[in-house]
This record gives C-alpha cells, structure tokens and sequence, in this order.
C-alpha cells in the first residue's frame, strides 16, 4: 500500500498547452505538446494519446495537470519529458485531467 509520503514524491503540476503537433510516427494516434510550466519548472514537451477525444486547435492554451518528476521517456522520436495525466472513458480512450477552474500555471497538486 502507498503511503502518503510516498505520493509527496510526486510532483504534480499545473500547466498550459501553448502549442500541439500532430505524431504521425507513434504507433498510436498521438499528439506532441509543449507544456508552459512557468518560471520554476519551463517549457517542457509531452507526448499523449488523445487524438480520439480532442482536437488540436481546442487544446492550445488548456490547464492539464503533469507529473514533472519523472525521467524523461523516449517515445519513437520524441523525448516526453513529463507524464500529462489523465483518465479513460467509457471506451478506454484518453481524458485530460485539468483543473475546472483557472490555476495557475505552475502550482503544485497538493
């Protein structure tokens, strides 16, 4: 069983798609997001699995939330360097985990 200090491990973070790009070379539909995180953490990339429930142009300028403390991950030509989170839907595909308001970029989940 996790314990509490073991979910502080992890640094859960808001940030806004400023940019999204098709991924024609994944094995899986997927787009590539660069992720604005503010001043502490940057402009990181991302890459994810929601082209089924998403279009590009309703993503940019979206609050999603992302583990940004993991080791980056080669994914074919990609380097994601954080983990953008989400849920699946009834039929298994992805959905964005964002905020229902407006947050900050950059603070962390507590």
């Amino acid at each position: 069983m996790a314990t509490f200090e073991d979910f502080q491990k992890l640094d859960i973070r808001v940030g806004k798609i400023i940019y999204v790009e098709d991924f024609p070379e994944a094995k899986k539909p997927a787009y590539k997001l660069t992720i604005d995180f503010g001043n502490e953490i940057g402009i990181k990339k991302s890459s994810v699995q929601i082209v089924k429930n998403y279009k590009k142009e309703d993503l940019k300028e979206k609050l999603v939330l992302c583990v940004v403390n993991f080791p980056p991950r080669q994914i074919g030509q990609v380097l994601s360097e954080v983990l953008t989170l989400g849920v699946p839907d009834k039929n298994k595909e992805c959905l964005l985990i964002k905020p229902d308001k407006d947050a900050p970029v950059g603070v962390k989940l507590y």
